[in-house]
């Protein structure tokens, strides 16, 4: 064997080394970006999302129950987490959201909301309690002395005890005065902390009291209690407007406040009583996305009764009323859980696979481009083995012996076995082998027509000569 054959052997085996590794390569590449893609657009779907709450004040309720339902998330959700931010209080609350702090914050619905404010879920309703003293019966026989106040409208001229400090407070007894026909001006309004509960109850300027909070409230049960005992038994005052205040006002809902709800015996209130409520909400801003409000929503309700086990007050955690036209519509993430029409998962998710299957057909280009550019040698050559080809078929015609058509069928056929190889190897597409095969099919043809031609050669001097021996001589 020449030193020649034995380079040109030793080139072509590097090269279909070459191939075999730049195949492996890219097979490696693709994967290796398919599977990122992959766990990529996974990790993406299954991260916990944190949500930011503001409320306030420090020392409340709400508090309490957010950062129970904090921990109850913690614990049992892997969809939502939530960061409760501490405020002053609920204005300071909706002011961290509306800054845009916070995703979520807790606060009343009469309080300046952030303009797109939506609800996600009702913390607690707040009833109005209004109660006047009937004062404490002289010696002598008990006797029940009538309460100089007995209703909204005798209030004018008097003075009104608020527990809360809150300023929402004293606007919705302006309101509520406003309804009832007494100028809001003529009626003095003293504000007492809700740990000032006995020093109210015992100041003789204070005519009328007045409460917010849930009906099980244990601030508003002891305030009656307190004045009770220093002042007499309590007159409740109803509210006769509550529905045109509601109607007027649609953060307010009228309510009745049932019998013996802060006392059994004796019964207070003895009969019920028309008010109004106002709740404490839940909201978000508009932006929210829809699943993530709804993915809230469903795991708030999910762990409810685990938060109400640490904090009692949960237990009013409530759905808001999406048949209601209310001042805050509800956010339409929790709306559709509330009413059975959220989105199905290809309804959510439809454009991330759409656009999944045009990043891997982007993938499959790019890597068809990249086989293509790291197999540009090998694509020359088989350009280079059609030519050799064409060559072949031009002195395949002209070949004098069979001896010439048997060299060039041997080098046709290691010419076959290289583009094979190469086809194996992903270095070749269909049309370039359908191509080659042509070009191999004129060659076989030109070797089989030209060895036909060669016999007929050699045979027509043989049968000159036969016929010339059979002639009988003169």
């Amino acid at each position: 064997m020449s030193s020649s054959d034995s380079t040109s052997k030793a080139s072509e085996a590097a090269r279909r080394e070459r191939r075999r590794s730049n195949s492996l390569l890219l097979a490696l590449l693709v994967g290796f970006l398919i599977f990122g893609a992959a766990a990529g657009a996974l990790l993406y779907a299954l991260r916990p999302e944190t949500l930011r709450i503001a409320v306030g004040p420090p020392e409340s309720n709400d508090k309490k129950v957010i950062e129970a339902m904090a921990d109850a998330f913690a614990n049992e959700s892997r969809t939502v987490r939530l960061k409760p931010v501490i405020t002053e209080g609920a204005v300071e609350a909706l002011a961290t959201l509306r800054a845009g702090k916070a995703e979520l914050a807790v606060g009343r619905a009469d309080l300046e909301m952030p303009s797109d404010a939506q609800t996600i879920a009702v913390v607690r309703k707040n009833f109005v309690v209004l109660w006047s003293p009937s004062g404490l019966a002289g010696k002598g026989p008990k006797k029940k002395r009538a309460p100089k106040i007995k209703e909204v409208a005798d209030l004018a001229g008097h003075r009104v005890g608020v527990i809360g400090r809150t300023a929402a407070n004293a606007s919705l007894l302006h309101v509520i005065l406003s309804a009832s026909g007494v100028e809001p001006d003529k009626v003095a309004i003293t504000h007492f902390g809700t740990e000032d509960v006995e020093p109210m109850a015992r100041d003789m300027t204070v005519d009328a009291f007045m409460a917010v909070g849930p009906l099980d409230s244990k601030i508003t049960a002891d305030a009656i209690a307190a004045t009770a005992r220093t002042r007499g038994e309590p007159k409740f005052l109803a509210i006769e407007t509550s529905e045109a205040i509601a109607l007027k006002h649609p953060r307010y809902e009228s309510e009745e406040i049932p019998p013996s709800v802060f006392n059994a015996d004796p019964a207070w209130p003895d009969d019920k009583v028309e008010t109004v409520s106002v709740s404490h909400l839940i909201v978000a801003r508009k932006s929210l996305s829809e699943t993530t409000a709804a993915a809230f929503f469903r795991q708030l309700f999910a762990v409810r009764q685990a938060i109400a086990r640490q904090v009692p007050g949960a237990v009013h955690i409530t759905k808001p009323d999406t048949d209601k036209d209310t001042e805050l519509p509800v956010h339409r993430g929790a709306a559709a859980v509330i009413d059975g029409n959220e989105r199905t998962f290809l309804d959510k998710y439809g454009d991330y696979f759409w656009f999944g299957l045009l990043l891997l057909s982007a993938i499959g280009s790019a890597g068809a481009w990249l086989r293509r550019y790291l197999n540009r040698d090998e694509r020359e050559e088989n350009t280079s083995h059609r030519k050799r080809i064409l060559a072949m078929i031009a002195t395949a015609r002209t070949a004098e012996s069979n001896q010439d058509l048997l060299a060039l069928q041997r080098e046709a056929d290691k010419i076959i076995g290289e583009t094979l190889e190469c086809y194996d190897d992903g270095a070749m597409e269909q049309e370039e082998l359908a191509a080659f095969a042509l070009v191999l099919e004129l060659l076989s043809h030109a070797i089989a027509e030209r060895r036909a031609a060669l016999q007929r050669g050699i045979l027509e001097p043989v049968r000159a000569a036969t016929a010339q021996s059979l002639t009988p001589r003169g």
